[in-house]
């Protein structure tokens, strides 16, 4: 897909825990602004100048559940280009870069500039239905729950209410990895 529009670099954390019987559980919440409101997700955000991906990650945490994580613990698990069309016709090429965290500070909750409410735990294995989520999430997320390390081309049309082509995922190539 030709890039006619931007390009920009964004995060994602998610969450792991033990849920106490020896699974896990991942940790989501409702976005209340920008793309997807309404949709479960996890926190995150675009990456401001100077940041680095973990910086950015972390940041981005504290500010959606008021958590905090030390950057050298976010495990690396994942870059997802989502192309998205605009009304327009031009796209504006989003790449996200999808961390796992196990240690940190503090107890998740809902802030007050968060656009993130709702925070809650899913078993790994038992995720919230796909119209529940962003149209391509149940396509890539459930490969990084299992610990797969992934880079993924998700298609999106208008409002990314939709996907707009096929959903390619594959291994993370080398110079993607951290």
């Amino acid at each position: 897909m030709e890039l006619n529009g931007s390009f920009k670099e964004a995060t994602l954390v998610l969450l792991i825990r033990d849920d106490g019987n020896g699974n896990s559980e991942v940790l989501l919440a409702k976005k209340t602004r920008h793309i997807g409101v309404g949709k479960w997700n996890g926190p995150g955000g675009e990456i401001k100048p100077g940041e680095s991906h973990q910086e950015g990650a972390a940041r981005e945490l504290k500010e959606e559940l008021g958590v905090i994580a030390n950057p050298v613990n976010l495990r690396h698990a994942a870059v997802i280009d989502f192309h998205n069309t605009m009304d327009d016709g031009t796209v504006v090429i989003c790449r996200m870069w999808v961390y796992l965290l196990y240690q940190w500070e503090g107890e998740p909750h809902e802030t007050e500039d968060g656009g993130l409410i709702d925070p809650t735990w899913f078993p790994r294995n038992q995720l919230p239905p796909p119209d529940t989520m962003m149209p391509g999430d149940p396509r890539w997320l459930p490969c990084v729950l299992v610990g797969g390390k992934i880079y993924g081309i998700i298609p999106y049309g208008p409002g990314q209410k939709f996907l707009n082509g096929p959903v390619v995922i594959r291994s993370i190539p080398p110079d993607m990895q951290e």
